[in-house]
This record gives structure tokens, sequence and C-alpha cells, in this order.
């Protein structure tokens, strides 16, 4: 596979330490197209050895708008079936530019470990002095180890280390869309992280054709129905939920986009000093960035001010916790103290509702945003929201934003996959896979 790929499959056994290279093939692409298409035949290829794969679609990592997308797919340990959750912000970008399109982590280390990934080179590193460390420590020790705070992280703290279904992977010191406990997967694998760091090129099959076509589509994008929103307020008015909306923002202090995302889904909030501030602020890190919207609208519905539902949300990113778990706890017990809900963390057990979001993750919004997709009944959003997740999941597309852009159709995606790689994939090959991945 030479375009728009690495060409490189990584197979890691923690347990005897050896590391492999398969090739992408032609033929592979040409039947599961990428991304979570490929993630799950690798799954199934070395489903009796328990793997975790991490994945990048065709898109990932070039100007195609919204190209940050990476995916993790494994066996869900609340639902004890294969699961899919993304990772966005640089991560994914970093990992197709690491040299390795596709990564499958096999066996259980003797110690515990972190595997670094950069520039086609793959490492099993000690991991023993920050066992037991929360994410940002762990993040903070890496990125300081190896001379490069660009390093990107996907990290375990505490929760998973205790075996916690309730765990999750966090990516460098923020949440994920891990709603499916993949950290416990990590703990039991002994392996703490898995850092990223790549100067990696893609080569295009019509590189002139497909980067003039990336700067037509974001023209045109950039004239549709998300002109002038920005952050987690304006995605909570467009789910409906205008009093979140108003309940969230005295304390934005910026809006932030993944890579290469035209919308910026992502929010900080000031937690300990003005929001309003616009000087470089006295702590060193005086808020949270809220990457998950529908886990701090759950903690809105706990009865949490803004800022105490951004503390909890940072103190679960620390511990390594899913917050959408946090806060159904909290529903149920009807704890509405902050300090006693960050408190509370390590004793959290049992098991919480999974809502009907077949394999891929219930971080992306269920419905459309800013424009209705011609969806016109709300009782077919279920059915739209999973093929359009699963076409997100394929090409690398960043989940969320994929929500709010009808200009991005699967024909279009397909085109510009054909253009950058110089396959003929078509609509028949998608559906199959889209069925393959959903079913």
């Amino acid at each position: 596979m030479d375009y728009l790929s690495s060409n490189k499959i990584l197979i890691v056994n923690l347990e005897s330490g050896e590391i492999t290279e398969d090739e992408l093939d032609d033929e592979l692409v040409s039947n599961r197209i990428g991304g979570v298409g490929v993630t799950s035949f690798l799954y199934d290829t070395y489903k009796d050895k328990d793997p975790i794969v991490l994945g990048t679609g065709l898109l990932t990592g070039t100007l195609f708008p919204g190209s940050a997308l990476g995916i993790i797919s494994a066996k869900s340990p609340k639902t004890g079936e294969i699961a899919h959750s993304p990772f966005t912000l640089k991560a994914g970008m970093e990992l197709k530019f690491t040299g390795f399109d596709y990564v499958v982590v096999l066996g259980q280390a003797g110690k515990p470990v972190f595997l670094w990934l950069h520039d086609g080179v793959a490492d099993i590193q000690d991991a023993s002095e920050i066992w037991g460390s929360d994410v940002w420590k762990t993040t903070d020790h890496i990125r300081r180890g190896m001379g490069d705070d660009l390093i990107q992280t996907l990290a375990i703290g505490p929760a998973a280390e205790s075996g916690s279904e309730l765990a999750q992977i966090c990516i460098n010191y923020w949440g994920s869309g891990d709603c499916w406990g993949f950290g416990k997967l990590f703990g039991e694998k002994n392996l703490k992280a898995i850092a990223l760091r790549g100067m990696g090129l893609l080569e295009i099959s019509e590189p002139e054709d497909f980067v003039d076509q990336c700067f037509e589509i974001f023209e045109n994008i950039n004239k549709g129905s998300f002109q002038g929103k920005a952050g987690i307020q304006d995605i909570f008015s467009a789910m409906g939920e205008n009093d979140a909306s108003e309940w969230l923002l005295p304390s934005v202090h910026r809006n932030s986009a993944c890579y290469n995302t035209p919308y910026p889904t992502n929010t900080f909030l000031y937690l300990d000093e003005d929001p309003k501030t616009v000087a470089e602020p006295a702590a060193p890190e005086p808020g949270f960035l809220v990457t998950d919207p529908c886990a701090l609208l759950e903690l809105k519905r706990c009865g949490l001010s803004a800022k105490e539902a951004g503390s909890v949300m940072r103190a679960c990113a620390r511990y390594g916790i899913n917050p959408t778990a946090v806060a159904e706890f909290c529903a149920r017990s009807g704890e509405k103290s902050m300090e006693n809900i960050e408190k509370s963390l390590k004793d959290l057990k049992g098991t919480i509702s999974i809502p009907d979001c077949g394999r891929f993750s219930c971080w992306a919004p269920g419905k459309p945003l800013f424009s209705n997709f011609d969806v016109s009944d709300t009782s077919e959003y279920g059915v739209w929201w999973k093929r359009r997740q699963a076409v997100a999941y394929i090409f690398g597309v960043h989940p969320i934003f994929a929500n709010m852009a009808p200009e991005l159709s699967e024909e279009l995606m397909l085109q510009m996959v054909n253009k950058g790689t110089g396959l003929e994939l078509d609509q028949e090959i998608l559906d199959k896979v889209i069925e393959d991945v959903c079913n």
C-alpha cells in the first residue's frame, strides 16, 4: 500500500518482547478500506490472544477536513464484545506519522512498560517508575524523559491499575472517547501508556488534485451551518440543551480544535482563575480541556455548577476513570458535592448502563448537529448515527465533526480516498464494510 499509508502493521508481543512488522497490502485495503474496517479484521485475526488494536483511517493525518481520528478496537470488559473507541486531538494524526498505520498489542508484560512509537521505530520501555502515577504525571514523565513536549500519550491511571471496568484510556492530560473500559485492558497487560511521535510523510497518488480539492472542501464547509459557532457551548445548543450552553458559558476560557478540524469541538474551562484572564496564568494548569460534551452534560444533570463539573472531569482524567460513569453513580446516589465525588473515585464499583450505540462510542452526540442531514424523523436518529459513526471510523474523520458536516458525504470521502490511493473503491465495498463493523 504505497499511498496515504506507511504500509506497516506493527505486532507487539509484550510477554516475549518480540516486535514484528507486516505489510498493509492493497488487497486488505480494497476489501476493508481502512480505520475500523481494518482494526476489526486484525482483532478477528488475533482474537484468541485478546489483542488491543490501534489504527487510523486512510484520510487520517491528511489535509482532508476533520482528519484527526485514531481508533482503539478491543473486547470491552463491559460488554464482552468487540468495540471501538476514538482518540483525537493530535494523537490520531501522530500515530499515522509514527510510521505505523496499525498496531496490534498482544500478551502481558512481566513488569510495567510503555510502548514508544516514533519515526518508524517501536520500543518497549520500562514503566516501573511511573506505575501508580496519575495520568498527568505519567505524561509529564514520558515527555521529560524523551525531551519532547509534543509527544502524544494514550495513558492510564490508578483506576486501570486496580482493575476497574470504569477505567478510561486518556489522551495526554484529557479524556477520550473510551466508554468501554479499555483502560482496564491496558492495566491487565501492564501497559501504562503508548507514546506517539512521528515525522513521517504521506505519499499521495494524485497530490495536486488531492490538495486542491481538500482546500475546495474546506471553503465549502466553512460556509455551512456551523459558521460562527464554536466550542461545546454551541454543541449543547445544537443538541437542544440551551440551558446547558448558558450554564457553561461563564466558565469558558477558549475553544480548541483537533488536528485539521474546522470546528473547535473542545472547550477549555478556567477552574482556578478568572475565565476572562488573557495573560499567562499564574498556575501551571488553571483549568481543564473538556473533550466530552456528553459527560459534561451528565454532570450538569447531577446538579453541579460548570466549574464543579469541570473539576470533577479533571479529577477523572487524572485518575483515569470514565466521567460519564461517575455521573451515573452520582445520579443514583444523589451526591452533589464536588469534593465528595472526587474523594469517592477510587471506591466506585459496579455496573453502569451502556447507551444503544452499537460498537461505537457514545462520546459523540447521538443526533445531527447544526444540520438535519435530511433526517426529518427523530426516530431515525439511531440508525443514522450508527452509520455516520461507522463511516467516520472507517475513513478517519473526527466523529463529532462528522455529525455537523453533511458536506462530507460518503461519495466525497470515497472519491478523495481513491484520488489519494489510486484504488477504485466503490459504494458497494463501503456498504459491505459498514455492515460488517456495525454487526
